[in-house]
């Protein structure tokens, strides 16, 4: 199982946090991509928060041309999507 206890901590949202937590080696790779979507929006600088979770995913989504990583992409975007309250 890849953990990857840091990233997560970053993470304000704890559901999503947890989600990725107990879902073990179900979703290895979508923790990694994950894990990177967030270390890219520290690099930039930016709030830890969903919607710039999510811009960084679409990012690496729009530039990515492996088929099977796209898909991983597409998924770890399903669940922050999932995992992200409407603004109210």
């Amino acid at each position: 199982m890849i953990q990857q206890p840091d990233i997560y901590n970053a993470l304000a949202d704890n559901a999503l946090s947890d989600y990725f937590r107990h879902a073990g080696d179900v979703l290895a790779e979508e923790s990694v991509v994950l894990g990177a979507a967030i270390r890219t929006v520290i690099i930039s600088g930016e709030h830890i928060n969903n919607k710039n979770i999510m811009l960084a995913l679409i990012r690496r989504l729009e530039s990515t041309e492996d088929i099977v990583q796209a898909d991983i992409i597409r998924k770890t975007l399903e669940i922050v999507v999932g995992h992200t309250m409407d603004d109210i």
